[in-house]
């Protein structure tokens, strides 16, 4: 590092350096993962948002506290990140190397300079505030380590009081690993550690929804709400014998958007929906994952999350907005399931009753939710089974749902494939497994099984 470019702490009660890793928003070169969504400007712009979001709570945080703040940068140079991002925080190139060697780097000469409590961070997550700095600080003073954990099994923030370069050796970075070697690292030395409450960060489509839960922020990036509009999500995978005739019936209405959110379709699901006038979004694999997605990139008031073999009745949207208008942020449709059989009737009599009583629909009954409550909510969680009853769940607790009178007809494969007393006992089985504590995963893997 050139001399002149570093910051020596001469003020005695600047203990706490903050570094922020991040690299310069380039068309291409940023958030790749997104580009197939976003496209390169966009997806450079999204990064510009986040690193923005970021600098902006660090160093408000750090001129009340007397923080230091330190931008380690990879790509572009000092100068042109002090004309996008402003001049308080110093900045300097990062080292070469792996992640781990860059970190490693920062770290030990904050500690040479003077710092005696050091928290490095990223700028991918969104949910970062104030109180999470704060917090990690205070709990420096009583442990080695403390680190804030990233949902997709990494870390968003991790800091320390004195140097430990073991913590970033050996680590597998960039995968799922990641946190759990590192607390294995920690334990190795014997560090006390303290973690702080996970959060999520922005690497794939479906984590767009953590940038709408921010208000004001990413309005140039992400679509704006549109006031009256209904944005329709479609999760697919493989369903080209459906997609062409539930599109088609949502044809020529106004106000309402179609989004298709295809988790990998092998077959020609996707060009489907293209000539039938969807949005069509690629992304990971998981219905929840998926819904997400759609929902991140959507412009309606209302998001519709529906199922490809589901019918929605005609007059759907009036349903939809007279809900609304009587103080309901979120509901859902009876059910019809297209089969003659004696034995369906009693599950569809079953599940409308249910649904009506306790408010817990299933995800084929077409959920419709306020998309301010939704993203309040944070979306499903990106579960491989069982996102849709947790999401309800958790729907009820901060909002009026509703049962329209009317019904969806989705398609009885289900029923047909597996034998409707075998499929109806299952879903009572995971519904009850579940709230025993069995995780989603687990019961994903029983119900593919069965």
């Amino acid at each position: 590092m050139d001399g002149d470019s570093r910051l020596t702490l001469t003020d005695p009660l600047r203990i706490n350096r903050i570094i922020v890793m991040t690299r310069f928003p380039e068309s291409g070169k940023t958030k790749t993962r997104l580009i197939p969504a976003l496209g390169p400007d966009r997806a450079a712009a999204l990064h510009r948002e986040l690193i923005a979001h970021t600098l902006n709570i660090v160093c408000h945080s750090a001129s009340l506290r007397r923080y230091d703040v330190e931008v380690r940068f990879f790509g572009g140079d000092e100068q042109q990140f002090r004309e996008q991002f402003g001049t308080q925080p110093t900045y300097a190139p990062q080292a070469d190397g792996t992640l781990g060697d860059r970190i490693n780097s920062a770290v030990a000469a904050a500690f040479q300079e003077g710092a005696e409590r050091v928290i490095v961070i990223g700028t991918d997550c969104p949910q970062l505030n104030e109180s999470h700095l704060t917090t990690a600080f205070e709990q420096l003073v009583n442990h080695d380590v403390v680190i804030g954990p990233a949902t997709d099994g990494g870390y968003y923030l991790i800091g320390m009081h004195k140097h430990l370069p073991s913590l970033f050796e050996n680590i597998t970075w960039g995968t799922e690993s990641v946190l759990q070697q590192t607390l294995m690292q920690a334990k190795a030395i014997s560090a006390s550690l303290k973690k702080l409450s996970a959060l999520s960060d922005v690497d794939y489509i479906e984590d767009l929804i953590h940038c709408r839960q921010v208000e004001g922020k990413f309005c140039e990036v992400l679509a704006k709400i549109t006031t009256g509009r209904i944005s329709i999500i479609i999760p697919t995978w493989n369903e080209a014998g459906n997609i062409t005739r539930t599109l088609q019936q949502l044809s020529n209405i106004s106000d309402v958007e179609i989004i298709v959110a295809d988790g990998g379709s092998t077959d020609n699901t996707v060009e489907l929906a293209q000539t039938a006038g969807a949005h069509v979004i690629k992304c990971n694999a998981g219905r929840g994952k998926q819904m997400n997605a759609g929902a991140a990139l959507g412009s309606g008031e209302v998001l519709l999350f529906l199922h490809a073999d589901t019918q929605l009745p005609n007059d759907f949207s009036e349903h939809i907005r007279l809900a609304i208008r009587n103080g309901n942020s979120a509901g859902a449709f009876r059910l019809r399931i297209a089969a003659k059989s004696w034995m369906l009737r009693v599950v569809e009599f079953g599940t409308n009753l249910r649904s009506r009583w306790l408010k817990l629909p299933y995800g084929d009954q077409a959920i419709f939710v306020r998309a301010s409550t939704f993203f309040e909510l944070n979306g499903f969680q990106q579960w491989p089974l069982m996102e849709d009853y947790d999401f309800c769940r958790r729907l009820k607790k901060v909002s009026r749902m509703t049962i329209v009178p009317a019904s969806v007809t989705t398609s009885a494969r289900r029923w047909q494939r597996l034998g409707i007393l075998r499929t109806t006992l299952t879903n009572f089985a995971c519904v009850i497994a579940f709230q025993l504590g069995i995780s989603p995963a687990t019961l994903a893997g029983w119900y593919r099984r069965r």
